[in-house]
Formats: structure tokens, C-alpha cells, sequence
């Protein structure tokens, strides 16, 4: 009996190493897609009052783990049950996340103007601004359920072959690293200007403290600003791996080259297509309905 028992902790922790190795490849296969995640959750986590930023965010963060435990479910029925819907999913995500890195590009390089960040007046009553928070809370909180779906199936994707408790494991893994690691770094980097502006208070404009709150206070923008860059080169490299890795006539078309440079290739071509008829489509009926109004 005694030697049943050890046995079995024995078995346990094989599957614990084997979990931990899969784990460690399905977070750098979700890695490349974190950096935009990072990107806009700082972007959505921002246009608060420096005192309701932690809070706003700390709501944001439940919201993204109930999109988790709704999303895990029904991928791992789909994994059971309709396998093939996994690599369906996989590549309708990655048709996505091709045409957010080029609509960004486009953007880059035909620039337009943007909206003021919406940072609600001190005028507001305390019921207007509640109402504020919430619907930029809800807004946040659909924009991470997109990211979820994307980053949940891709794990899934490196362990779709493994029994499914190595890939309930495995993939509710990577779901919580992701949720906690990202609102994490995003709760830092909200935070930085505010650190930043103490530091410079309390240094009598002079001094080390004051050095540090300075670098802190600029760097805000700055480290936004490539996160958004790094987040949009990962999404089309993200995406052509996708395509490259799952269509086979496309490995074929480009086994020759680097494993980077055809996995950008394709993520550019994917996206360039993607968003064309996204903007074809949207001029047509634009068309249409400024017709109609006439």
C-alpha cells in the first residue's frame, strides 16, 4: 500500500514536469502577443484620476479573469469534442490579429487625429463620474476578452495533441501568468508618473530623487509608445506564424527563407488583405447609406 502511494506521488510528479515543460513552451508560443496586450491595457487603464487608476484597474483585472473562466471551458470541450474548431479558431485569430498590426501600420503611416484623452472634469458629480469609470471598465473588459480568446487558443494550440488534463493544466497556466503578469506590469507603468511627480515633490528640485522623478515622469509616454511598437511588430509576427505553421502550401511556399522574415511576409500580406476589404467594404456601404440619405 505503501508502495501504491509513492507511486502515485511519483506519477504526480512526472505530470507536474511535464506540465511545467509544456507550460514554459505555451507561454513563449502566448509571449508574442503580450506586448500589445500590455500596450492597450495601459491605454484603457488610463484617463483616470490618479486616485481611481488602482481601483478602475483592480475591476478591469476581475473582468479579465471571468473572461477566462468563461472562455476556458468551452475551449477545452472544443479540444475534446471538435478538435479541428481549435485550428479553425487559430486561424480566424490570426486573421485578427493581422489586420489590428496593419491597420496600426496604416495609421503610422497615414496618421489622423485622435481624440483627447477623456480624463472626466472635476466638475463631474461623483454619480456622473462613476458612470464614466464603468463604461470605460466595461470597454476594457470586451477588449481583453477579445485578447483572452486569442491568447487562451493559441496555448491550447501547443498542447492540442496532449490528453486533456495536460491541457486544462497547462493552458489555465498560461491564462493566469498572463492575467496577473500584464495587469501587473500595467498597474506599474499607470503608476510610474505619479512615483515620478513625488519623487520630484519631495526633492526641492534637486538631488537623485529629483533626477529619478524627472526620468519617470517622461519615460511615461515614451515606454507606451514602444509597447505599442513592439506589440504590433509581435502581432504580424504572431499571425504569420500562425498561417505559416497550420497551411501547409504556405511552409512549402516559404521553408527557404528564415523562419522570421516568412512569418513576417505572411503576417503583412494576411493583414494587408484583411484590412483592404475591411476599408472596400466600409467605403461600399458608406456609399450605400450616404446614398440612402439622400
Amino acid at each position: 500500500m505503501a508502495s501504491g502511494f509513492f507511486a502515485l506521488l511519483d506519477d504526480i510528479g512526472v505530470l507536474m514536469d511535464d506540465v511545467a515543460a509544456m507550460s514554459k513552451v505555451a507561454t513563449k508560443k502566448t509571449a508574442g502577443i503580450l506586448g500589445d496586450d500590455l500596450a492597450v491595457n495601459a491605454e484603457k487603464a488610463s484617463g483616470f484620476v490618479s486616485s481611481r487608476e488602482i481601483p478602475v484597474l483592480w475591476a478591469i483585472t476581475k473582468g479579465s479573469f471571468i473572461n477566462k473562466l468563461i472562455i476556458l471551458p468551452i475551449a477545452f470541450l472544443l479540444s475534446a469534442f471538435l478538435p479541428w474548431a481549435v485550428t479553425v479558431i487559430l486561424l480566424l485569430g490570426g486573421i485578427y490579429l493581422a489586420f489590428e498590426g496593419a491597420e496600426k501600420i496604416y495609421e503610422w503611416i497615414f496618421p489622423h487625429a485622435k481624440p483627447d484623452t477623456d480624463i472626466p472634469s472635476q466638475e463631474m458629480s461623483e454619480e456622473e463620474i462613476i458612470a464614466h469609470e464603468k463604461e470605460k471598465i466595461k470597454a476594457a473588459i470586451v477588449t481583453d476578452f477579445i485578447l483572452s480568446v486569442e491568447i487562451v487558443i493559441i496555448a491550447l494550440s501547443s498542447v492540442v495533441n496532449e490528453p486533456i488534463l495536460n491541457q486544462i493544466m497547462v493552458v489555465s497556466v498560461v491564462a493566469i501568468i498572463a492575467t496577473i503578469g500584464v495587469y501587473g506590469i500595467v498597474a506599474a507603468i499607470v503608476r510610474m508618473d505619479d512615483l515620478g511627480l513625488r519623487l520630484i515633490k519631495n526633492s526641492d528640485g534637486k538631488g537623485f530623487g529629483y533626477t529619478v522623478g524627472k526620468f519617470l515622469v517622461s519615460a511615461l509616454p515614451k515606454i507606451v509608445k514602444s509597447l505599442s511598437v513592439i506589440g504590433t511588430i509581435a502581432l504580424i509576427l504572431v499571425a504569420g506564424g500562425i498561417f505559416v505553421h497550420n497551411l501547409e502550401f504556405i511552409h512549402d511556399a516559404l521553408h527557404s527563407l528564415p523562419a522570421i522574415v516568412g512569418e513576417a511576409l505572411t503576417g503583412l500580406v494576411v493583414g494587408a488583405l484583411s484590412l483592404g476589404i475591411y476599408k472596400l467594404v466600409k467605403a461600399l456601404f458608406f456609399k450605400k447609406d450616404k446614398a440612402a440619405a439622400h
